[in-house]
């Protein structure tokens, strides 16, 4: 294999808090190791369409406090084809980009996988607010999404409590309900309907009742976005209780805005061991490495790519059961 000299980063899939951070150490902590640095705007589209620039020091300035990518990010059903990925592959072989840093969720780290198997050197960083990659204990923008979910949810919870409704409020996280526990428990939520726990809108009815008879005036349940359709949940809710239940979809608010301390630092971290794995790694081995960067427990390590494609991602059923514990 080639000495890597030439590594260039993107970010891929949904935005996430804490994307910029994760750029400016992978590009910093390059320069340091003598690297010469390439940022790929628009993700893999951008990469099939040779949207590729040259990264400084100044490039990344002032940015690791700011949301979204300044890569910018966009989807590419190319990248599921032969023919896209095999055209990714000639743009980095063209330029002489010796190895890539993906920054991103399950499809980027797909994408990755793919031009891997061209020859091409891929460290994966996890970015996802839905803490759905398999293999890490965290992913970057999920610490940030929580926390602007529960500052939203605490808003909407004075409003319930002053007209005295139900309301039912939809937080993102795909079809991992993490997003939804830790708000909910944060919060003091009455329910928490997420993917990963059968739920019984009966039990859930009973529970708003057995409330508004000890005297709360209202009631917060968190729903993820994989546990189901909120309008038809908030339906059968009224009709088992006759409560003026009202429905919050938070949406892409949970993606937007500067990333928490906790996520500025896993960023850091994360997108320095890209680079350690870059320049140590591929040195060693005659072929392409293809690795991912993950958090466990508080350590930040190396693991193989196709680690995130085995198995699947832990669920803390101790904390579920705690919020409904506290929540009777």
């Amino acid at each position: 294999m080639e000495r890597v000299q030439r590594v260039a980063v993107l970010t891929s899939g949904g935005d996430a808090p804490g994307m910029n951070a994760a750029i400016r150490a992978v590009v910093r902590k390059g320069i340091a190791c003598g690297l010469d640095m390439f940022g790929v705007e628009h993700g893999f589209l951008g990469l099939i369409k040779q949207e590729v620039k040259r990264m400084h020091l100044g490039s990344v300035a002032d940015i690791i406090h700011r949301g979204g990518t300044i890569l910018k990010t966009a989807r590419c059903n190319d990248m599921f084809t032969p023919e896209g990925v095999a055209r990714a592959a000639q743009t980095l072989k063209e330029i002489s980009i010796h190895a890539l840093v993906v920054i991103g969720g399950d499809g980027s780290y797909r994408g990755s996988q793919a031009l891997h198997e061209h020859g091409i050197h891929v460290v994966g960083v996890p970015a996802t607010i839905d803490n759905d990659i398999v293999g890490t204990d965290r992913t970057i923008g999920f610490d940030t999404a929580v926390n602007t979910a529960v500052g939203a949810i605490s808003k909407i919870r004075d409003t319930a409590s002053s007209h005295e409704r139900a309301f039912l409020i939809e937080v993102m996280g795909r079809n991992c309900g993490d997003i939804a526990l830790r708000a909910g428990l944060a919060i003091g939520a009455e329910s928490l309907l997420i993917p990963e726990v059968e739920y019984d809108l009966e039990d859930v009815a009973d529970k708003m009742l057995r409330g508004f008879k000890r005297g709360k005036n209202h009631s917060i349940i968190i729903v993820s976005e994989g546990a189901g359709d909120i309008w038809q949940i908030a339906d059968t809710l009224r009709g088992l209780t006759g409560f003026d239940s009202r429905v919050t979809i938070l949406g892409h608010i949970q993606r937007g805005g500067a990333p928490s301390a906790e996520d500025a630092v896993l960023a850091a971290a994360m997108g320095s061991k890209a680079v350690d794995a870059v320049t140590n790694n591929s040195r060693e081995q005659e072929t392409a490495i293809s690795l991912m960067v993950a958090q466990d427990c508080n350590d930040i390590v190396l693991r193989p790519l196709a680690d995130a494609f085995v198995g699947e991602r832990g669920f803390d059923r101790g904390l579920y059961d705690l919020a409904g514990d506290l929540a009777i």
